[in-house]
């Protein structure tokens, strides 16, 4: 039995540090400042540093989830178009879920390995595997810069009295015909009044 608890305690000890539980692991809030029409993540190293994971490989999740483009310019991240902290924070919030928690022990002691063109979450306190899932991206379009002429990515949420789809981002109502709840299209935007916005299909994406 003492071999048992000395063996355990030196276990304990090499446990790493400073993380436990999800719940005591806290992702730094995102510090989001304006220039011109971009947004920046003032603290964007930090959140990297803090989920430990490359900074080039956050970025890229974040530009395809947000669909747009961007770059990181020293410890700051750069998006083009105006982002809420809040909407940043929900994408942070998913690529932990992903790309960092432990499925098994909720932990997030984990690192990312690549074999054979499959990137695998492996975890370091419980040693549990699962690989992590290509997922498609939900875009989400930078708050007050929809713009006429723009294609942007829509989901279908539902149909108007007219037969027409509409879509919901932020305070506007996107009516795209030829459309039924489900779809996922690209459409580029007409015409802007007030709340309301008008677009046509470029491409159909399928159903969600």
């Amino acid at each position: 039995m003492d071999d048992y608890l000395e063996g355990l305690d030196r276990a304990l000890k090499k446990m790493p540090a400073g993380k436990g539980t999800h719940e005591r692991f806290v992702i730094p809030a995102p510090k989001v400042f304006y220039e011109g029409k971009a947004t920046v993540l003032d603290n964007f190293a930090g959140i990297a540093d803090t989920l430990n994971r490359d900074p080039d490989h956050l970025m890229k999740y974040l530009l395809q989830e947000l669909g747009t483009a961007g770059k990181i310019e020293g410890h700051r991240g750069v998006f083009q178009g105006k982002f809420t902290d809040d909407a940043l924070a929900r994408q942070i919030e998913a690529y932990f879920e992903e790309y960092v928690l432990c499925s098994e022990c909720r932990l997030p002691d984990t690192h990312l390995i690549k074999n054979d063109r499959v990137l695998t979450l492996t975890c370091d306190a419980c040693g549990a595997h699962r690989p992590v899932r290509k997922r498609k991206a939900k875009t989400i379009i930078a708050k007050d810069v929809i713009e006429e002429g723009q294609i942007y990515e829509f989901r279908v949420e539902s149909v108007g009295s007219k037969g027409d789809g509409i879509a919901k981002v932020d305070k506007y109502l996107i009516f795209i015909p030829s459309t039924t709840k489900g779809d996922m299209v690209k459409a580029k935007i007409k015409k802007i009044s007030g709340t309301l916005a008008f677009a046509e299909i470029v491409e159909r994406l399928g159903k969600v």
